[in-house]
């Protein structure tokens, strides 16, 4: 907590105040309106929002986890992942879609695994998007990131994102976006068949 400091018009005054604005931390030279005293830069606070999500057990979601399972909660923008053998969990912050009409909840699963995916907009974005290209190979300009999760549900993935800004927002067109670090991770982990539950 940073106290007020009364300054006497003195020069002594002038003098000790000076001295300890000096020795205050930067933090406490901000000064609004004064560009030589911006305010300091806030750490991003979607890479540290995971130590805010609470861990699930599974058993209220799912019936097993033969093949593995996701569950998907789009309210805490979280992603939780137990293996099979139930040996492995893993929780991820994830971007979730920018509205509730391109929200899809329910079951589904892992029906194809690609590293490096391509990316084409559905009929739907395109309507919405028209000056968006037709298709985006491979790399750092595609939105599917290093590694994408086909669902069976059509048009739905589960895929990493170039644009980390995206994590933990709103801000997808219908697909749950993890960082591409952790899109790596569950990639090597869930298979073909892993159970999808998105809530």
């Amino acid at each position: 907590m940073v106290k007020k400091r009364v300054f006497s018009s003195s020069r002594r005054g002038f003098l000790a105040g000076a001295s300890s604005l000096l020795a205050s931390p930067a933090i406490a030279q901000y000064i609004p309106g004064d560009p030589l005293r911006p305010a300091p830069e806030a750490e991003p606070a979607v890479r540290r929002n995971v130590s805010g999500f609470k861990a699930q057990q599974w058993q209220p979601y799912f019936s097993n986890t033969r093949n593995g399972a996701i569950l998907v909660d789009t309210v805490s923008r979280a992603l939780h992942y137990w293996s099979e053998d139930q040996t492995v969990y893993k929780l991820y912050p994830s971007s979730v879609p920018l509205t509730e009409e391109l929200t899809r909840r329910g079951r589904t699963s892992v029906i194809r695994k690609v590293e490096g995916p391509s990316w084409s907009p559905t009929p739907s974005m395109k309507k919405r998007n028209p000056e968006w290209p037709d298709y985006i190979p491979p790399g750092p300009d595609n939105p599917l990131g290093t590694h994408a999760l086909y669902l069976s549900w059509k048009y739905y993935r589960i895929h990493g994102t170039h644009d980390t800004r995206k994590i933990g927002r709103r801000s997808s067109n219908g697909c749950i976006g993890l960082f591409n670090e952790n899109i790596a991770e569950l990639y090597a982990m869930a298979k073909v068949g892993t159970q999808v539950l998105l809530i």
